[in-house]
């Protein structure tokens, strides 16, 4: 009798168990689907939408015409995936952060520029003078090749500051950075990131080479992605490097790209989504616990991408959406995450 008691009551309370999991799962589903729905006003009528969670795709939202697999142009979310493969030297010994850019391309040092670190290029201190009130990179002057690009830059684009003194967000260190890979490797950097990030991470639909295949190939801002491909990459940095159990970065190299490389204080130009926020490498830090560590980061687009992890709560998601309204609220997304927060709280202090 007291072993069919105990039988019971254990059927009871597993069962208990299963449907209060079943409804706070399906409660959160909801809560979540409701907050993209009224952020499609602004987010514009095609979105999707990819939660990661535990391992796994833990939710999905496709509204529109678009589908996690509908390509699109990723503007700025492009420097987290380059900022990942420079990392991929480094780890191997073929370069130093703190390696003089001039060491590679000697037009840098012909022009006054012989100072710059892929560092700094990769952390928006290289002194040169950024977007901000000049033509676009390789958007005013078309060019056929990165190197092109790069050589423009160091002839044409005047020194605002000393190299490493004042952060100036620009999409040129960027392109500075892939440069120098193209010139270690006399590989195009396009082939690079499939070597070494798209195709490890099974990114099929991720890709820098233009849809003008005339214009260069831009590292700042060039790549068309997916939903589901760039999940991808984001469970990687979840997973400190790794994605189905094979290793694409170190670990310590996954922490460099989450590293505090600026305040938001001593930031001197930043656009209008990201002010405020402190800056990484490739990524802007959101929120950090309280001995100073990155505990969530994005590298959010103008074109309407905004990836987002939170290494504390052990998530990640991507919005892709076309031809959002404006310039995006930054309060949208942060909407979504506080969403996401209640459903998987963490320790975060």
């Amino acid at each position: 009798m007291l072993l069919k008691h105990l039988l019971q009551s254990s059927l009871v309370t597993l069962f208990s168990i299963i449907c209060f999991q079943t409804t706070y799962s399906q409660f959160d589903t909801t809560a979540l689907s409701i907050k993209l729905n009224q952020a499609k006003e602004k987010l514009g009528k095609d979105v999707a939408f990819i939660l990661y969670s535990n391992g796994k795709v833990a939710y999905k939202k496709e509204m529109g015409n678009f589908t996690v697999k509908t390509q699109v142009p990723i503007g700025a979310s492009s420097q987290w995936l380059t900022a990942a493969l420079v990392m991929t030297f480094v780890q191997e010994g073929k370069l130093s952060l703190d390696d003089k850019v001039s060491a590679y391309l000697p037009i840098f040092a012909q022009h006054y520029k012989s100072y710059i670190t892929i560092r700094q290029c990769l952390t928006n201190y290289t002194g040169i003078q950024s977007e901000q009130g000049v033509a676009k990179f390789l958007q005013k002057n078309k060019f056929k090749t990165l190197e092109a690009a790069v050589d423009n830059v160091a002839s044409k684009r005047e020194i605002e500051t000393n190299a490493g003194t004042e952060f100036r967000y620009s999409n040129v260190g960027y392109a500075i950075a892939g440069r120098v890979l193209e010139v270690i490797t006399r590989k195009s950097f396009d082939k690079l990131m499939q070597d070494r990030i798209t195709r490890p991470l099974l990114m099929k639909n991720t890709t820098f080479t233009s849809e003008n295949y005339n214009d260069a190939i831009d590292p700042a801002t060039g790549a068309r992605s997916t939903a589901a491909d760039y999940i991808n990459f984001l469970s990687m940095l979840l997973n400190k490097g790794t994605f189905n159990n094979k290793p694409v970065l170190t670990e310590s190299s996954a922490d460099i790209l989450h590293k505090l490389s600026a305040e938001a204080s001593s930031i001197k130009y930043a656009p209008k989504t990201v002010e405020g926020l402190s800056y990484g490498m490739g990524e802007w830090i959101l929120e950090r616990n309280g001995q100073g560590k990155t505990v969530a980061a994005i590298a959010p687009s103008l074109l309407g991408t905004w990836p987002m992890i939170d290494l504390c709560r052990g998530y990640a998601y991507v919005i892709v959406a076309k031809d959002p309204e404006g310039e995006q609220d930054r309060n949208i997304y942060i909407d979504i995450k506080a969403t996401i927060d209640k459903a998987i709280p963490g320790n975060c202090k």
